[in-house]
C-alpha cells in the first residue's frame, strides 16, 4: 500500500526544486495533486504531464497565495475539481538578499509577503474543508536560517521564523479538530537557489555529513509527515540539515 494513497494534496510553489521534488513523491506514493506555479509556465505544465504519468490525478494552477482572494478562489477550485484536500504543503518562497542598511522596504515587504503572508491565506482558505472533513496534514516548508538567523537574509529569516511560529499556533489551535500542524526546515539543499551562492564551500564545510542535501531528501520528510506515519505527530519543526544545526 502506498503512504498516500486516496489522500489529495495541494503544493505551493511547486514548478521547480523541492516543491517540485515533493510533488513527485507525493504522485509516487499515490496522492493526487494539485500545485500552483506563477512565472514558471512551461516548468508547471511540463510538470502536470509528469504527475499525470505516474497514474494519480493532477492539475496545476497559476497562482499567487501572497494575494488572499487568489488564495481563496485557489482552495474553492481544487475542492470542486478533486472533492476533498487531505494535505497542504506552503512551499512558495523567494529571496531578495542584502545586508539591512542596504536593505529597500521593498525587498523586505515582497520576501514576507510571499514567504510569510502566503502561508497565512491559504492555510486559512483551506482550513474549513479540512474541519469538515475532521482530518487534514499542513507541512510548512521554513528553513535553518528561520531557526539560526543568517547574515544578508534578515528578510528571509523573519519570514522563515514566522512560519515556525504560525505551526506551532495552528498546531495548538486546530489540534481538537484532529488537523496537524508542523513544518520542515531543510538546510542546505542542492537547488537553483543555493547554485549560485559565493560562499557555498564555507556552508559544506559545517555540515556534519559533508555534502548537500537533495530535494527528494526534504520530500521524503514531507511525505512522512503528510502520511498517516506520523499522526500523532503535531506542532513540530523537523530539520533536513544533515546535522547542521544540532
Amino acid at each position: 500500500m502506498k503512504l498516500l494513497e486516496g489522500k489529495t494534496a495541494l503544493i505551493t510553489g511547486a514548478s521547480k526544486g523541492i516543491g517540485r521534488a515533493i510533488a513527485i513523491r507525493f504522485a509516487e506514493q499515490g496522492a493526487n495533486v494539485a500545485f500552483t506555479y506563477l512565472s514558471s509556465v512551461e516548468k508547471g505544465q511540463a510538470l502536470e504531464a509528469e504527475l499525470q504519468a505516474l497514474g494519480i490525478k493532477a492539475k496545476g494552477y497559476r497562482s499567487d497565495a501572497s494575494i488572499n482572494t487568489e488564495a481563496e478562489s485557489l482552495a474553492t477550485e481544487v475542492v470542486k475539481e478533486f472533492g476533498a484536500l487531505d494535505i497542504l504543503v506552503n512551499n512558495a518562497g523567494i529571496t531578495k538578499d542584502g545586508l539591512l542598511m542596504r536593505m529597500s522596504e521593498e525587498q523586505w515587504d515582497s520576501v514576507i509577503n510571499v514567504n510569510l503572508k502566503s502561508v497565512f491565506n491559504l492555510t486559512k482558505a483551506v482550513m474549513k474543508q479540512m474541519m469538515k472533513q475532521k482530518n487534514g496534514s499542513i507541512i510548512n516548508i521554513t528553513s535553518v536560517v528561520g531557526i539560526r538567523g543568517n547574515a544578508g537574509q534578515a528578510n528571509y529569516a523573519a519570514s522563515k521564523a514566522g512560519i515556525i511560529g504560525f505551526t506551532k499556533s495552528v498546531a495548538l489551535e486546530l489540534g481538537s479538530r484532529n488537523i496537524r500542524s508542523n513544518a520542515v526546515a531543510p538546510g542546505f539543499i542542492e537547488t537553483e537557489m543555493t547554485h549560485d551562492l559565493t560562499n557555498k564551500e564555507e556552508w559544506l564545510k559545517g555540515i556534519p555529513l559533508k555534502r548537500g542535501g537533495a530535494p527528494e531528501e526534504v520530500a521524503d520528510c514531507v511525505v512522512f509527515l503528510a502520511s498517516d506515519m506520523s499522526k500523532y505527530i503535531s506542532g513540530q519543526v523537523l530539520q533536513v540539515d544533515g546535522g547542521m544545526l544540532t
